[in-house]
């Protein structure tokens, strides 16, 4: 069974309340329910932190045993060398993953310090690029 697991950055635990006309009007759990009913053969985890360091953490922590690693750093996509640094020093692949389409957004979410060390980047396709994601490791 593949081991999965989705990282969640800053402000993605309000979804469902935040910005809707970007984000949707689903909860976060909501959707990963839904997600775990639809792949019963994937061992899926989900974790998310406002806090950089935990996220690096994580990554760490889940960066050398498990089969795939969707993240969606969110702000610190673009803001953050320590995450970008940690996407590279860990084995485990790890796909990229924004709800919106950054590009359509501010020029400074144009930014990533992830994506050089990530296997793939999927965006702008809803809370659907998590599941993306999650099929370019079982396929």
């Amino acid at each position: 069974m593949k081991k999965i697991i989705i990282i969640n950055g800053p402000n993605l635990n309000l979804l469902g309340k935040r910005e809707p006309n970007i984000y949707g009007s689903l909860t976060f759990t909501e959707f990963f329910d839904t997600v775990k009913e639809k792949y019963p053969n994937v061992a899926l985890e989900y974790f998310q932190s406002n806090i950089e360091g935990e996220l690096i953490d994580k990554l760490q922590v889940c960066g050398f045993n498990y089969d795939g690693i969707v993240l969606n750093a969110a702000a610190y996509t673009h803001t953050s060398v320590g995450i970008g640094d940690a996407v590279k020093a860990i084995e485990t692949p790890v796909v990229e993953v924004h709800i919106s389409n950054t590009f359509g957004r501010e020029e400074f979410r144009h930014q990533s310090y992830i994506s050089a060390n990530a296997k793939g980047v999927i965006l702008g396709f809803g809370l659907q690029s998590y599941e993306l994601a999650i099929q370019s490791f079982i396929k």
